[in-house]
């Protein structure tokens, strides 16, 4: 197998090497070359050329963020994963980051003898695969099977059934490609949806608050970081917070527990999903977007065996047809969909439209 080229740039000569370790260390990646900063990195892309950039957000002379902007303008389409500390300076620029066109971020090791280092490695190691993934396979859906949708044996009749009031809450779990595809759905949603909506992206610790946020500017209902035992409100996005799962109880509030990770991460989507469903039962609608591995494929499941209603992201439009894969192969999804259209198919299935 040809290797997956990587060009490594952070102004700290440490973190240079202990990033090109960390990739090196895998049999299919290769580091072809560090850069100290943007300018650095734009003088050995007339030389290099990568599958794969890792960025520090924070440098000087030409920062992450104005370099993503650069490579962008140039029209480049490489896939560039951003390093960020876990600073609000940093949090926030990450933020910014995906919404110029960064791939994902990871948060960076705090050094070489870091108890986090090797998680930092195994997350940093996928997420370059997943972009180098996306990146060969970006061309493999025309754009008109974007306007298709995949309608399971009993959608039609199931959602006639729905009629406006019925729904009570919303769900949405979602991965790798989560930041930019939460972005596409939360702002399109209305100031006045009628029904709390609660979201579980994996996330490192210390983003969540950044990522909601950032939300809020943009949108018009209402977003927020869950915290825990708040009352769960109509008109509100609840995020789960990084490094703790969120579950909504019998008494309509949030609660929040660092209990043992499930799938590897922490919150997980299956730990909402099955929580909400005991809540809300039939009157409740799922959505799980891109991201890889199987969490919330089971959640699903018990919420379309509780008389919910369930949707997964059409294949054509992830980043990562993992989760979405895993939720649809259970048999309990109803309606796969494209991207662009969730938003309108949680607005219509509320309001009891037929979509």
């Amino acid at each position: 197998m040809k290797k997956m080229k990587v060009i490594v740039v952070d102004d700290s000569a440490l973190m240079r090497k202990i990033i090109s370790d960390m990739l090196n260390a895998d049999a299919d990646i290769e580091v072809i070359c560090a850069a100290r900063n943007g300018i650095d990195l734009m003088e050995k892309l007339s030389i290099y050329k990568p599958n794969v950039i890792t960025l520090d957000v924070e440098m000087p002379m030409m920062n992450g963020i104005e370099t993503l902007k650069k490579l962008k303008k140039d029209g480049s389409t490489i896939p560039v994963i951003m390093l960020s500390s876990v600073t609000k300076d940093g949090t926030s620029q990450t933020m910014d980051s995906l919404a110029y066109g960064a791939f994902d971020f990871v948060a960076k090791p705090s050094g070489v003898i870091s108890i986090d280092i090797n998680k930092v490695a195994a997350e940093l190691i996928l997420k370059v695969k997943a972009a180098y993934d996306s990146y060969i396979s970006k061309n493999k859906y025309d754009k008109t099977v974007l306007n298709k949708k995949i309608v399971t044996s009993d959608y039609v009749s199931k959602i006639k059934k729905i009629s406006f009031g019925s729904i009570k809450a919303v769900v949405i779990g979602a991965s790798t490609g989560g930041p930019k595809a939460l972005y596409s759905v939360i702002t399109k949603l209305p100031k006045f949806l009628g029904v709390p909506v609660f979201v579980v992206q994996h996330m490192p610790v210390g983003f969540t608050k950044a990522f909601a946020d950032r939300l809020d500017v943009n949108s018009e209902i209402k977003v927020v970081e869950a915290t825990d035992g708040e009352n769960c409100q109509n008109n509100v996005v609840y995020i789960a917070p990084g490094g703790y799962h969120m579950e909504v109880w019998d008494d309509r509030r949030i609660h929040l527990n660092k209990e043992a990770s499930i799938w590897g991460v922490r919150p997980a989507v299956d730990k909402l999903f099955i929580s909400a469903s005991k809540v809300y039962g039939s009157s409740i609608v799922s959505v799980v977007l891109t991201g890889m591995g199987r969490d919330g494929a089971e959640g699903t499941k018990i919420i379309k065996q509780n008389g919910g209603f369930t949707i997964s992201e059409h294949e054509s439009t992830c980043v990562i047809y993992g989760m979405p894969k895993m939720a649809y192969e259970t048999g309990a999804v109803d309606f796969v969909i494209p991207l662009e259209k969730v938003a309108d198919g949680i607005i219509d299935i509320v309001n009891g439209k037929k979509i």
